[in-house]
């Protein structure tokens, strides 16, 4: 009973949000092509596989395609794989049978079990131990979970969504993500750019999170931008994406609730500082590939050649260190001896 009420509560949530507007900022600009594959993704049944930073929006880009789905009236149920300590994941995901370990009183059911008919989202699944990810590759093939203590197999109708900013492809080369369970959950991909890679969102996401933080807060009218803080925020790296725009912006209403509105007080100096502003040449502006090469060679030259562990290239640019070289191999960016014999 429990376990259902928290299902109805999720459910009611869900709904409280999506009758109230909400939306995905940029979904005709910078997220445009995710957006596409959401639409051709979401009315079918077949497993996504939603890949990018931390703080880009992952979830919404689940929610979206769960909506779109003809499971949208059934559970969402999500699931934070990095969240879950190895000792309870069995019975957090499969559920578990009265008296099937010291502190079972009572029968539960697992994450799975409640999402039945529905869709379930594994956030982070990139950071599921070795155990954890043979039990969900069998959940996946046979489509049947068993509870802890349980005497046999229950079958679920469950649609998979999982997410994660690791670089599963280098983790199986690794050993560290199984290949197998990589190659199920990699049936449709979709990459959700970070907020550098979609500059064009981010006013109209400033705006956005004024208008909303504003509601929560109680603050009318609505504050206005300072001059010049849109120029700052456009070049500011964040590494954190929308969710530290998002932060950000809240920061400055509670301090400042008239405005103007000034955020260079609140940009962290790690993510930008140092960095010229916007590159222009007497022809124009520069394209993107050439601005991610010099942004690439900024952070580079901050950390003094260091890709990898704190302080280093891919820390400042939010990235995992997979993908920075990754980037860098695409542009040709000479790294490790190689940089250093040029520098010699």
């Amino acid at each position: 009973l429990k376990d259902l009420l928290a299902d109805e509560n999720e459910y009611l949530y869900r709904e409280i949000q999506r009758l109230s507007g909400e939306e995905i900022v940029g979904s005709q600009d910078g997220l445009k092509k995710v957006m596409g594959l959401v639409e051709k993704i979401g009315p079918l049944d077949s497993p996504a596989l939603i890949l990018g930073e931390t703080g880009t929006g992952k979830n919404l880009i689940a929610q979206a395609i769960h909506n779109l789905s003809p499971r949208r009236d059934k559970p969402f149920i999500k699931v934070d794989c990095g969240a879950l300590p190895e000792t309870i994941i069995d019975s957090e995901l499969f559920g578990h049978e009265k008296g099937a370990f010291t502190g079972a009183v009572s029968q539960k059911r697992g994450r799975f079990e409640r999402a039945d008919g529905g869709t379930i989202f594994l956030d982070e699944i990139g950071e599921l131990s070795p155990q954890a990810q043979v039990r969900m590759l069998r959940v996946i093939q046979a489509g049947e979970i068993e509870r802890v203590g349980g005497s046999g197999p229950i079958n679920v109708d469950i649609r998979i969504i999982a997410a994660t900013h690791r670089d599963l492809r280098q983790m199986t080369k690794q050993g560290e993500f199984r290949q197998d369970l990589w190659f199920r959950l990699n049936v449709f991909p979709i990459n959700v750019p970070s907020l550098r890679e979609r500059r064009d969102d981010i006013l109209e996401l400033t705006r956005h999170f004024i208008e909303k933080k504003a509601k929560e807060l109680k603050i009318h009218p609505l504050p206005k931008l300072a001059p010049g803080t849109v120029d700052r925020m456009v070049n500011y790296a964040w590494p954190g994406n929308v969710r530290e725009l998002e932060n950000i912006v809240e920061r400055c209403l509670i301090l400042d609730r008239h405005g103007p509105l000034n955020f260079e007080p609140f940009l962290p100096s790690g993510g930008g500082e140092g960095l010229p502003g916007p590159r222009r040449t007497p022809e124009g502006l520069l394209t993107l590939d050439e601005l991610t090469v010099l942004h690439i060679e900024d952070a580079l030259s901050l950390a003094k050649g260091k890709i990898h562990g704190p302080g280093g290239a891919a820390a400042l640019l939010g990235v995992n260190p997979s993908t920075l070289r990754n980037k860098m191999n695409k542009y040709n960016i000479p790294y490790g001896k190689r940089r250093q014999a040029m520098e010699v």
